[in-house]
């Protein structure tokens, strides 16, 4: 889990929403939406999911299964950071998970022939953020620190 941001929690959740990577999220996660079951839910209700105070992950069990739902909003988190990468260096950058079943595995995004994000995942059934804020903190340091390597490496990418 990222460490927290002193600026996102200053910020308020509308302010978070207003963010280029919660919008990017957003935008995924409508997409996903094919029958329009969550068309009449806000973009902060969208999101809630991804909100996890201390106190809430405090009450699961340290050693637990994830289920569908779980992995299904860490790709969608990972697939959200690989296109903003994308939409800030026009390099696709693409997610793959590789997940054990009681919750442990790892995650790339891959540029090319670059490693753009490398993480080593952990107890995912726990997976959250305290706030919108910092959700979207998280968010958009991966998408800068994966533009970064691209700009700084770009004969690995178009290799």
């Amino acid at each position: 889990m990222p460490k927290p941001d002193p600026v996102a929690a200053l910020m308020s959740d509308a302010e978070a929403l207003a963010t280029p990577f919660l919008q990017t999220l957003v935008r995924l996660l409508r997409a996903q939406d094919s029958f329009g079951a969550w068309e009449r839910k806000s973009d902060g209700e969208l999101l809630a999911d991804y909100v996890l105070t201390k106190d809430q992950r405090r009450a699961i069990p340290i050693i637990g299964d994830p289920d569908p739902d779980i992995l299904w909003r860490i790709e969608q988190f990972y697939a959200a950071v690989g296109l903003a990468i994308e939409q800030d260096t026009g390099h696709v950058a693409s997610p793959m998970m590789k997940m054990h079943h009681e919750g442990f595995g790892r995650i790339i995004l891959t540029a090319g022939r670059l490693v753009v994000i490398s993480k080593h995942l952990r107890d995912v059934h726990r997976f959250g953020f305290d706030s919108l804020a910092a959700l979207g903190a998280a968010g958009a340091e991966l998408v800068s620190s994966g533009a970064e390597l691209i700009r700084r490496f770009p004969e690995v990418v178009e290799a």
